[in-house]
């Protein structure tokens, strides 16, 4: 019996490309680099901020300390206006609203830093349809180790065979599957059907309502 579905944020729940490419390219040009096709980003982000800073100054051949200022200025701006271009995906609230509906609890889990993604979560969802939030903190593991979805089950007094894991990339795929958990790739995020594949989901779908219906049925 399902008692809780686990969801990642960015391209999950939540449809942040277009405010990721925004913030992302402000803080590019705030130092001098030109901006990033906005759906390259959809391949740069999925392992924190860190992650997709590091790879941004890559591609527009910066340094150090470019690097540095660069993830400042993204964090700092990004979480000042944290619902800019931010909207759930279609079908999101209605599929969460079930979810409640069924007494299974609901909790996200992002590799976006804790106060943007809490703030987000909230603002979007609020406590009614999302129990517990978490995004990154420093000092514990991002995703894909499994070690804060762990902590969500044992806060939700679960185990691994009562949990549904829901991504849309190959890291998500691989933090379900460090947990064991049974994991649902998403296609309305960020990556195709091969990356999930290849990453593990146990099932790849297009529909939210199929989140709904596997929980209440599995």
């Amino acid at each position: 019996m399902i008692k809780a579905c686990i969801f990642d944020m960015d391209g999950t729940t939540v449809n942040s490309l277009n405010s990721i490419a925004y913030f992302a390219n402000n803080a590019l040009a705030q130092f001098g680099f030109p901006p990033i096709e906005k759906e390259k980003y959809k391949y740069l982000v999925g392992n924190g901020a860190s992650v997709l800073v590091k790879r941004m100054i890559d591609i527009v051949g910066g340094t150090q300390e470019d690097y540095i200022n660069v993830l400042n200025f993204y964090n700092s701006t990004y979480d000042n206006d944290f619902m800019y271009l931010t909207e759930p995906y279609e079908g999101i609230p209605e599929m969460l609203k079930m979810l409640k509906g069924f007494g299974i609890k609901t909790a996200i889990v992002s590799n976006k830093p804790h106060s943007t993604a809490k703030k987000i979560s909230d603002k979007l969802f609020g406590d009614k349809l999302i129990d517990i939030c978490r995004g990154a903190k420093e000092g514990v593991p991002l995703k894909p180790d499994p070690t804060v979805v762990v902590e969500v089950m044992k806060a939700f007094h679960i185990t691994s065979d009562e949990c549904l894991y829901i991504g849309d990339t190959a890291v998500d795929m691989m933090t379900g599957k460090n947990a064991g958990i049974y994991s649902i790739g998403v296609l309305w995020g960020f990556r195709g059907a091969d990356e999930l594949r290849e990453g593990g989901a146990n099932e790849i779908t297009n529909d939210p309502m199929r989140i709904a219906f596997l929980a209440e049925h599995r």
